[in-house]
């Protein structure tokens, strides 16, 4: 595969400097349109030492305006990234909608080198390249385009480019500091290089191979393949949104279905309840505890129609709990920052590190609940969330969170006398919005939306837990049970 990029390009210097002027005038051309549309495209920078990755970073910076690209080196992993997935440091780091974020140092580093010095097989390398391309996908799918660069050198030219680096004190800084020790594995870097090219070159995020040992054709071939492929995402938008879209009818509830069949008249008398939560209490703050010597950590979340006392039973779970451990997370409609990224970035970046528990009071599960019955997301974008969320709680499972996800589930009429209270109490009135009245008024849309949501996304890792809460001290009750009985298990 290589091959085609070990023919011989070059490019005179006084080419370079007639069209060079050109091509920067445009990049900042596209630049500006770019920071006034939804789109925020990632750049990543990859290939052999001593190739000119470094070069070709700075280029784009002094070529580009600075303040509209945002650049992260990500090789050695800091210990906070390393308590959390994997995934968590490359979602922090992507770009606001009107940026360009450039990678030097991805996804692909490590799975790279750790298939090179055989800390993973085969199986596990394609297992990991399989899901960079779901990661792509779901990032182009979301107006991040993808402009994916390797700059390769032969095994000569590289050798070459090595000693003259190093020969240099100007330029020694340029090498990394495993830079002999990885070209002492240029065969097997170069095997593996390939398979992970051909196993992740798609049609919405491919590969560009550039023959990078002359400087003058690599930098002007890579800034003008940039400004095409940005052009080119540019003109996609334009026509999307020329394009109409068909609205999303409301779905119906069934007449029967899992949320229906549940006995909604499950109640505690008061002794019972203090007795059963104060002893679920105990045994969950004991073992919160015992999280960090585990490396385990504790994601809850909590959803069901308005007023169905989730906000009830997070107090319960953080009256249990050393208040240095927990997290709360308030989801509502977000924030401009959070509306500038894909929407599962500001879950991801509360993600709790080993030993400490983050509660979300509503969720990720916005995008095929309200996101979907009030239009707020397309039917193509609400669709494919199942994918994205289950394959987002498999990478918690597989970083050792805990995932609990309880449904408290409500009755119509009980909904009804919840809110006429919250209406009539002085200190409850703070609770009840126009939106929740409007919401009522689909109450089997969302019902409907609810079983789709829990049949295809209880899964053994991250399991739905239906509690009957129209009693408010059952509902407390079965979720710090719950909640005592699965850390009892992981631990």
């Amino acid at each position: 595969m290589f091959e085609a990029a070990e023919v011989g390009n070059k490019l005179d210097k006084a080419t370079f400097k007639r069209e060079a002027p050109g091509v920067r005038a445009a990049l900042l051309a596209v630049q500006r349109r770019i920071a006034g549309s939804e789109l925020a495209p990632v750049i990543l920078i990859s290939g052999a030492e001593g190739a000119g990755k470094g070069e070709t970073v700075g280029l784009l910076h002094a070529w580009m305006d600075a303040r509209g690209l945002e650049t992260h080196v990500l090789w050695d992993e800091t210990d906070e990234e390393r308590e959390r997935p994997e995934y968590w440091r490359y979602w922090r780091t992507l770009p606001p909608r009107g940026k360009i974020g450039i990678f030097f140092g991805s996804w692909y580093t490590r799975p790279i080198v750790d298939r090179v010095f055989g800390r993973i097989d085969d199986a596990t390398f394609e297992r990991t390249m399989r899901r960079v391309r779901d990661f792509e996908r779901m990032l182009t799918l979301e107006g991040y385009p993808i402009l994916k660069y390797w700059l390769h050198l032969s095994k000569k030219a590289e050798r070459k480019r090595i000693k003259e680096l190093r020969a240099d004190p100007r330029m020694k800084w340029r090498l990394s500091r495993d830079a002999k020790k990885f070209f002492k594995h240029y065969d097997d870097f170069r095997r593996v290089s390939e398979g992970c090219v051909r196993l992740t070159s798609t049609g919405f995020a491919p590969w560009t191979v550039v023959e990078a040992t002359n400087d003058a054709y690599r930098n002007l071939t890579v800034t003008t393949s940039v400004l095409h492929a940005l052009e080119e995402a540019l003109d996609e938008v334009a026509e999307r949104a020329r394009a109409k879209t068909r609205k999303a009818r409301l779905p119906k509830a069934k007449k029967a279905n899992i949320l229906r069949r549940l006995d909604l008249t499950q109640s505690l008398s008061g002794k019972a309840y203090d007795t059963r939560l104060a002893t679920a209490q105990a045994g969950v703050g004991r073992l919160a505890r015992k999280l960090r010597k585990a490396e385990r950590s504790l994601i809850l979340v909590l959803e069901g129609p308005d007023a169905g006392g989730k906000g009830g039973a997070i107090r319960r779970v953080t009256a249990a709990m050393n208040p240095y451990l927990y997290r709360v997370i308030g989801i509502a409609a977000p924030t401009d920052e959070e509306a500038a990224h894909p929407y599962l970035w500001r879950f991801w970046r509360h993600l709790p590190r080993r030993g400490r528990v983050t509660i979300y009071d509503r969720s990720w599960y916005g995008r095929v609940l309200v996101e979907r019955i009030e239009g707020f997301a397309r039917p193509d974008e609400w669709r494919r969330a199942f994918t994205e969320i289950n394959d987002f709680e498999q990478q918690l499972a597989e970083a050792g969170t805990l995932t609990l996800k309880f449904w408290l589930a409500i009755s119509a009429k009980e909904q009804l006398r919840r809110f006429k209270d919250r209406q009539g109490t002085p200190y409850k009135q703070y609770k009840i919005t126009a939106d929740d009245w409007r919401n009522r008024a689909k109450w089997n849309a969302y019902e409907a939306a609810a079983c789709d949501m829990i049949e295809r996304t209880s899964t053994d890792v991250a399991p739905w837990v239906l509690v009957e809460a129209d009693d408010k001290k059952w509902a407390r009750v079965k979720v710090l049970e719950t909640i005592h009985e699965h850390l009892r298990a992981a631990l």
